[in-house]
């Protein structure tokens, strides 16, 4: 179980439509998220409801993600990457459909949950697609190219469903969401190949699945790794669930004025993960990476104390969110090849502890700013706090920060093994 798969190389089709097929699939469960962002007010008006209750549903998704990849990623270990992602999909398009007729919030919520737990089969397919095919360096590059495709949910999915919602309603955002499954459902039916040889695949009995768990579990450096990424994306959905309110009622930004804030900072995001398929090319992962997390972390303190002073008003917030979230590009990638490069044989396993805890953390923590008072200061408070456990993980439960660094991954590392401790 624990062996390693042989040295794998980088033969997988690199051309533009398979990156953006990967990249389209990793990003559903964003666009789930994110064309919904600006009807949270509308939502909570007309189902009358409150603004915690609200920013659940957003939560709900997440937590249902989490769960669903540790569901699916065994089960595409077992039956290959094709079919549980169409089943994934195809669900995720009933539940949009169920959650454009909800009556209440505590429905909708519901729904979020089976919504996040179906669509979880895109993020952990793509993820594991990717280490089927590639390792060390090449994987964090492709990986950062899929990040100028994911990219394009937090650039273009607000405004597009503030548009469907000023249009109609905030319900046919579901729509629009069933539509994109749909679609997703022909381009894996057609175009996405099978990446999970027959003789590669796993046994699947649920003493397998367990036992591959406990390995994964007990070895501390993998876990310190996958649960960087989930540390990035509770500060990202500390930002997302509080910018709706923050900007709208807090610094008075119309609906359009905060999508096109939302798009802003979404560039970010894109930009920093183009340098760092950039940077990878010349430095290590874990080099990158252990930079990254310091200078995000100092962002984040510069960003509270643009809060606390209210400098430059919302000007100086988005400059302060756009510095935090241009650090975020340069670390899930970094992360995730790092704790993927010793588990080829159960990728899909791997990737999905990696895309629970990144789903589960931010679902636990990105409510605190709704309980903290869903302000400025409580948003950049969860924000802060991210980043540093961020950092505390990265040196506690790895040798990234230590004396002669982490000699394993001193090289891109194509190719090696590293041993868990």
């Amino acid at each position: 179980m624990t062996e390693p798969s042989p040295p794998q190389t980088s033969k997988a089709p690199r051309s533009v439509k398979y990156v953006l097929m990967l990249g389209a699939l990793a990003a559903l469960p964003a666009l789930t998220t994110d064309m919904y962002l600006p009807s949270l007010p509308a939502v909570e008006a007309d189902l009358h409801t409150t603004q915690t209750a609200v920013q659940l549903t957003l939560s709900g998704t997440l937590v249902g993600g989490g769960i669903g990849q540790l569901v699916i990623g065994p089960f595409s270990d077992r039956f290959g990457r094709r079919l549980p992602l169409l089943i994934g999909i195809s669900l995720h398009v009933a539940i949009s459909l169920l959650c454009s007729l909800t009556p209440n919030i505590e429905t909708l919520t519901g729904l979020r949950v089976l919504q996040g737990f179906f669509n979880a089969a895109a993020a952990v397919v793509a993820l594991a697609v990717i280490r089927d095919r590639f390792v060390g360096s090449d994987a964090a590059q492709l990986l950062s190219r899929l990040m100028l495709v994911i990219g394009v949910a937090p650039l273009l999915a607000p405004t597009v469903g503030q548009g469907i919602a000023g249009l109609w309603n905030w319900r046919a955002v579901f729509y629009a969401l069933a539509l994109i499954g749909l679609v997703l459902v022909a381009i894996v039916w057609k175009f996405m190949p099978e990446t999970l040889p027959g003789d590669s695949r796993s046994p699947g009995h649920p003493r397998h699945v367990a036992g591959a768990y406990w390995v994964l579990l007990r070895d501390r450096h993998f876990m310190a790794l996958a649960v960087i990424p989930g540390l990035g994306l509770a500060l990202i959905m500390s930002y997302v669930v509080g910018s709706p309110f923050v900007f709208q009622n807090e610094y008075g930004l119309t609906a359009q004025q905060f999508a096109l804030v939302f798009a802003l900072n979404g560039a970010a995001l894109v930009l920093s993960a183009q340098l760092n398929a950039a940077l990878v090319r010349k430095f290590p992962p874990v080099r990158i990476l252990r930079t990254a997390l310091l200078v995000q972390l100092s962002l984040a303190l510069v960003l509270l104390g643009v809060v606390a002073t209210g400098a430059g008003g919302a000007a100086g917030l988005v400059a302060g969110l756009w510095l935090v979230l241009s650090a975020q590009g340069m670390i899930p990638a970094n992360a995730s090849v790092l704790a993927l490069h010793n588990y080829g044989h159960m990728a899909g396993t791997a990737a999905a502890v990696i895309g629970a805890l990144q789903s589960g953390v931010a679902g636990l923590v990105s409510p605190l700013v709704g309980l903290l008072g869903g302000n400025s200061l409580s948003m950049a408070s969860v924000m802060i706090g991210s980043c540093t456990v961020a950092v505390l993980v990265l040196a506690l439960g790895t040798p990234a920060y230590r004396n002669g660094g982490w000699p394993e991954h001193a090289g891109h590392g194509d190719g090696q093994r590293v041993s868990a401790d």
